[in-house]
């Protein structure tokens, strides 16, 4: 799971590097990104003996399954539109409210309801991203819509997720999630294509699909090898490999505020999950 979380900051890291640095268009490198995993799924999966390539297609779900990707889409799109004008860690702290929203909305969508302590945890989880906006008091960079967009198309792809989890193998599921990136975004990227890049740049582009696809087989992985209770805690340590990754290429320091609220945000995270684990274990 730790080296899941380093792939997947790099995978941001990269992201914003060719966007502002390298002056990739963000629609370009949005679809390498999706196309690259795309092509990787459907070379290694069968190679490996896991699945074959017809199974791959197979889904009992097929519309949930396409929206879903549309969703995955919509976070990856406005996540890398956000990282053009953001921190890092100012990226990741509003993406971590994600697991409180998805606590509070599967009570009317999935029936899942949460008690008063989990309900506190979420709101004290809220009150960490005011501090994080500071509504008022402080400018803050209107890309940050972007990723409170994000982090609402993420939502509904954690809880459409939660819905299919007991019709369809994960990696079908993972295989269906690149789907709507490679075909959505074709027609953007191709409007923007650009080839007058150095080897450098394309090894870095291409790279960025073979950090997410091997990033979202560790995690699966882990969820495999481990209980969730020891796993999913460590999904925080992005906020830190965030921080440094910006740090170091982007001379980014965060300020103090994004620190508070992001720690707060966290240690919700984390509260709620574990009252949940704690609720299910006594049902």
């Amino acid at each position: 799971m730790i080296l899941a979380v380093l792939l997947f900051s790099c995978l941001d890291a990269a992201a914003k590097y060719l966007a502002t640095r390298a002056e990739v268009p963000v629609a370009q490198v949005i679809w390498v990104r999706f196309i690259v995993q795309f092509v990787l799924l459907m070379v290694m999966v069968p190679a490996l003996g896991v699945l074959s390539l017809k199974s791959m297609f197979r889904t009992k779900k097929l519309g949930w399954q396409l929206v879903r990707s549309a969703m995955m889409a919509l976070t990856t799109a406005f996540n890398f539109l956000a990282l053009q004008y953001l921190r890092l860690d100012q990226t990741i702290t509003v993406m971590f409210l994600t697991p409180l929203i998805v606590a509070l909305a599967a009570g009317p969508l999935l029936g899942e309801w949460v008690g008063m302590r989990r309900l506190v945890a979420i709101l004290i989880g809220f009150a960490g991203i005011l501090i994080v906006v500071r509504p008022g008091f402080a400018a803050v960079h209107p890309a940050i819509l972007y990723s409170f967009a994000a982090m609402a198309a993420y939502v509904a792809f954690a809880l459409i997720t939660r819905h299919i989890a007991s019709f369809d193998p994960p990696l079908v599921t993972l295989f269906f999630s690149m789907f709507a990136g490679v075909l959505l975004g074709f027609p953007f990227a191709a409007a923007t294509w650009q080839w007058d890049f150095g080897v450098p740049v394309w090894g870095m582009l291409l790279t960025l699909g073979i950090l997410g696809g091997t990033g979202h087989y560790l995690f699966i992985l882990a969820y495999r090898l481990a209980p969730a209770g020891i796993i999913t805690p460590f999904i925080y340590l992005q906020i830190v490999s965030m921080s440094a990754l910006g740090y170091v290429i982007f001379g980014d320091i965060p300020d103090i505020w994004t620190a508070i609220g992001s720690t707060v945000i966290v240690a919700s995270g984390i509260y709620l999950f574990y009252r949940e684990q704690a609720v299910k274990g006594t049902s």
